[in-house]
């Protein structure tokens, strides 16, 4: 049964992640004409399409996408508490999975783009839609940090920001975890 559940939280968070990128590359202004991008589009578009038809984007968000990924977290909570309630505590699990998967993603997105910058240096339409993404979230911390010498750490510090956010977020879970089910949450 572990392994059933491993295997189903796994799909569910790599797909809730392809959602959220839909929606972080739609709010940062990529380009969608990169095949990174048609990817992402692709892979979406079909569950995402006909529920747009219905929920409109609420400005620079596609509200359909993150709607889609806000109810991937919720089944996954359901999955990994199996509990089939809806208390609020369910509820506030979904959310904070939802918050943790984006922080996951935003990670594996810094990550591959510096692996990228190592090995491709800048010809790779993968690595420009990358730095599209990341380009809104290190702009601020950029302009904080003083010159270091061509050297840019702005990456390391959003990443131990994650790590920060990540730390409290499983304090949370591991509260309402054992509440619902002692010891559960380490599963996320």
């Amino acid at each position: 049964m572990k392994t059933l559940t491993f295997l189903l939280s796994t799909v569910i968070e790599l797909y809730t992640m392809v959602l959220l990128l839909r929606v972080w590359m739609q709010w940062a202004r990529c380009d969608f004409y990169n095949p990174f991008s048609q990817f992402v589009v692709k892979a979406t578009q079909p569950i995402v399409g006909p529920l747009r038809r219905v929920l409109p984007a609420m400005g620079p968000l596609d509200s359909a996408s993150l709607l889609i990924a806000f109810v991937l977290s919720f089944i996954k909570a359901i999955l990994i508490f199996m509990v089939i309630t809806f208390q609020p505590i369910i509820w506030i699990s979904a959310l904070l999975i939802l918050l943790k998967t984006i922080g996951l993603m935003i990670f594996w997105v810094l990550l591959v783009m510096a692996i990228m910058s190592w090995v491709s240096q800048g010809r790779s339409p993968v690595e420009y839609v990358l730095m599209q993404l990341t380009e809104p979230l290190l702009r601020p911390i950029r302009s904080l940090l003083p010159a270091m010498g061509g050297i840019d750490f702005s990456p390391m510090i959003l990443v131990l920001l994650l790590y920060v956010l990540n730390m409290g977020i499983a304090e949370v879970l591991q509260s309402t975890g054992d509440i619902l089910l002692p010891g559960l949450w380490m599963a996320l």
